[in-house]
């Protein structure tokens, strides 16, 4: 039994992994909706039946693109975090190095997780889902290191830190400006100052 699945089990995977990437490619340069099956599927070169067979449908075509694509951002992050210098506020630092790099990246269209909630924008949308998902694992990420820092009030430099990032993300997206990572970076510096002095 395991013999006979061994070998159609490697094409399923190279399909739904170049269903994935090009989704991916896609959707970055051109939105969801504007993306059409057939377009996908031309790119792709699979059949309109590996599609609904590996995911259903469209939508959890792309919330599988971003689930994929939070994984690849969380491995790049920890081995960031891993190898910044300065205990917890150096690792917070570290985040916004990180965020600079990727803006500043050729493969780098804005972000797709805030596309996914501004294109599909019900609760209980796919899309929707797995983009909310993502976010607040990156709060609770700053939240954790913030914990770390000994100041009086964690969760609200957590969410100050956030909103930081989330403004850099979409500036450099809509002014086509990688400075405002740099800002980013700047303004957390002093956020992480301001928190230090205060008493726990």
């Amino acid at each position: 039994m395991t013999g006979s699945r061994g070998p159609r089990a490697r094409p399923a995977s190279a399909k739904r992994d170049a269903l994935l990437s090009t989704a991916h490619n896609l959707f970055s340069r051109q939105g969801y909706r504007a993306v059409g099956i057939d377009t996908l599927l031309a790119e792709a070169g699979v059949a309109k039946m590996t599609l609904y067979k590996q995911f259903g449908s469209k939508e959890e075509l792309i919330a599988a693109v971003l689930e994929r694509l939070a994984g690849e951002i969380g491995t790049s992050l920890t081995a960031r975090l891993a190898a910044a210098s300065g205990g917890s506020r150096g690792q917070v630092l570290a985040v916004f190095d990180w965020l600079a790099d990727w803006v500043c990246s050729p493969s780098y269209h804005g972000c797709l997780f805030i596309k996914a909630a501004s294109e599909y924008p019900e609760p209980g949308d796919r899309p929707r889902q797995a983009a909310e998902a993502f976010k607040a694992g990156c709060r609770e990420l700053l939240e954790t290191l913030c914990r770390d820092l000994a100041i009086p009030d964690p969760a609200r430099l957590a969410r100050q830190l956030h909103l930081l990032l989330e403004g850099a993300l979409v500036l450099t997206f809509l002014e086509r400006d990688p400075r405002a990572a740099n800002d980013a970076r700047d303004a957390a510096e002093a956020l992480l100052d301001a928190a230090s002095t205060q008493s726990p």
